[in-house]
């Protein structure tokens, strides 16, 4: 039942019309997903991931992202792989549940609409959590949506 509120989609971040990397969201962490470029050597590729900011490149060169993250991460368990020609970095969310609007500070945020989206769809996750054994997936808000750092009016502390 979890799957079915699995991030069905990824969004994309773009910079001048060129897509810069897609991301997604669960609960507990931000996934990036970033296209690398061809005949580079894998062990030149490096991620540096800092508790409020992200440094990924090629060495030897300027950093290919250098920014603030939009959110505090847990740097004892957010990592980096690389997959075929995609690097994929997992940012740990240090406040479980929050919705990130984009994983960069300041750049690329969702629109309104796609942020609501998320917002009750990371709702749903939480349900699902607190309830196993019950489907929330089919599950719809009427009105606004509750934050998913709480539940039943009170702060969650996990």
């Amino acid at each position: 039942m979890a799957e079915k509120l699995a991030p069905d989609k990824s969004h994309s971040f773009t910079h001048g019309g060129q897509k810069v990397f897609e991301w997604d969201q669960t609960l507990d962490e931000v996934n990036i997903y970033i296209d690398l470029p061809a005949n580079v050597p894998k062990k030149l590729f490096y991620c540096n991931i800092q508790s409020a900011h992200i440094e990924v490149g090629i060495k030897g060169n300027p950093p290919y992202l250098n920014h603030d993250l939009a959110c505090p991460v847990k740097t004892d368990s957010s990592f980096w792989t690389l997959e075929d020609e995609i690097m994929h970095v997992t940012l740990q969310k240090r406040d479980k549940g929050q919705t990130w609007s984009s994983p960069i500070h300041g750049q690329g945020a969702l629109d309104p609409y796609s942020a609501d989206l998320e917002q009750k769809r990371l709702m749903l996750q939480r349900f699902q959590e607190e309830n196993p054994g019950f489907d929330f997936s089919q599950a719809q808000f009427t009105g606004t949506c509750p934050d998913p750092r709480t539940f039943m009016g009170g702060t969650r502390s996990d």
